[in-house]
């Protein structure tokens, strides 16, 4: 699949994207890409966020591929059952946030937790840091494992993010164009 053929949906967690964030400047870079829009990045509401994204997956015009961000990665898999799986193509799952560690991110366990560990619906990669503060590898391998999701080890790179050092990311552009050739267009 070609990225020209689909809609790329953006799903950022909490606080949103930065101006610095790869999912910023990779959705200024795809001409179809787009953001899912939140009313409050600030405040987890898991039937909000998944309500957001199931709209626009419901009026993209193209086959969709979703690229999601620590709690975005959460909204991607709790509305997972509930997306058109022959619109949805694949999920590009990025520093999964562990949401049951409700120390770090106010109201995100009693919104997200507990997580689905049923198969996705559709195609699905996991990229996964040893060292991220918000989530511990051995969860995101189990999780990961749970929904069906092929792991990529990212080793030593916090939360995979602007502030762990990830701006423009090209390692992860590369890993999404090779997930994204192999999703079927139809």
């Amino acid at each position: 699949m070609k990225a020209a053929d689909t809609d790329i949906i953006f799903v950022p967690g909490y606080l949103g994207s930065g101006s610095q964030h790869w999912q910023t400047r990779w959705v200024m870079h795809f001409k179809t890409g787009r953001w899912v829009n939140e009313a409050d990045w600030n405040t987890p509401d898991r039937s909000a966020w998944t309500g957001a994204l199931r709209e626009i997956v419901f009026e993209a015009t193209r086959p969709v591929v979703l690229v999601g961000h620590s709690m975005g990665v959460a909204t991607i898999v709790h509305a997972a059952q509930s997306l058109d799986a022959t619109r949805v193509r694949g999920a590009f799952l990025v520093a999964y946030a562990d949401v049951t560690q409700n120390n770090w991110i106010p109201g995100a366990a009693e919104e997200f937790a507990p997580m689905p560990r049923d198969p996705l619906p559709f195609p699905s990669l996991l990229v996964a840091s040893r060292t991220d503060p918000y989530c511990e590898f051995e969860v995101a391998d189990d999780l990961g494992a749970a929904w069906g999701a092929l792991l990529v080890d990212a080793g030593d790179a916090g939360h995979l993010n602007s502030e762990s050092g990830y701006g423009p990311w090209p390692e992860g552009g590369m890993t999404f164009g090779k997930f994204l050739s192999r999703l079927k267009a139809a």
